[in-house]
């Protein structure tokens, strides 16, 4: 494995992820969000738990590196168990597509091996 690329790809998933999330998930469903204010913590709560967001998105980047791979089976697994609207369950679906689409193709383009150098 070759970890100077794998690093290199793992930091722009990262840096990638957690801003696409800002802007999908924190602005443009913000809206959606609010139609269900008791599923959130407050302003002052997230604020208190903001380090394990960021850790999250260091997981998932590392993983989605390690495997290229999402899928959607975690959000309808979150969607049984919590009341959540359809339309969160759908945006967050579209939202994780594009993520996640986006960050594979940046990881490939970053860890593709050198098509000169056999194994």
């Amino acid at each position: 494995m070759n970890w100077k690329k794998f690093f290199f790809a793992f930091i722009a998933a990262f840096g990638f992820m957690f801003l696409f999330g800002f802007l999908w998930y924190g602005k443009l469903m913000h809206g959606a969000h609010q139609e269900v204010p008791i599923l959130w913590r407050t302003e002052a709560d997230f604020g208190n738990h903001f380090s394990s967001l960021v850790f999250g998105h260091v997981v998932m980047a590392f993983f989605l590196t390690l495997l290229y791979a999402r899928f959607a089976g975690a959000d309808l697994i979150t969607f049984a168990v919590q009341p959540l609207t359809t339309k969160i369950l759908c945006g967050w679906i579209a939202g994780h597509l594009i993520q996640f689409t986006i960050a594979g193709a940046m990881i490939g383009a970053i860890y593709k091996t050198d098509s000169r150098m056999t194994t």
